[in-house]
């Protein structure tokens, strides 16, 4: 087996990065463990793909023509009776997020 280029101080490093404390007689182990999982990432050099030319595709527009898809106020009455509480023109709704 080859010698482990990561060492305990770069596991140590980037346990420091990731705020996260990690044993002493952990450090090794996370060292082999990094050095197998960058072998396995490693063997992504060796892919050979074939040269294609790089095809741009057609742009088009997939939007719909901009206009009044209905008349204004058609569905208010119905949005607004679905509210429980009104207050004054304001439509109340549950807290669903709070700022602890």
């Amino acid at each position: 087996m080859s010698e482990s280029r990561t060492s305990a101080e770069d596991v140590q490093r980037l346990a420091a990065l990731a705020r996260i404390q990690v044993n002493e007689s952990d450090l090794e182990g996370f060292a082999t463990e990094f050095e197998s999982i960058l072998a396995y990432v490693g063997k992504l050099d060796e892919l050979s793909l074939p040269d294609t030319e790089k095809r741009v595709p057609e742009l088009r527009n997939v939007f719909r023509e901009d206009g009044e898809p209905f008349v204004p106020g058609t569905w208010t009455e119905k949005i607004v009776g679905q509210f429980p509480e009104k207050e004054g023109d304001s439509l109340s709704v549950k807290q669903i997020i709070a700022h602890d």
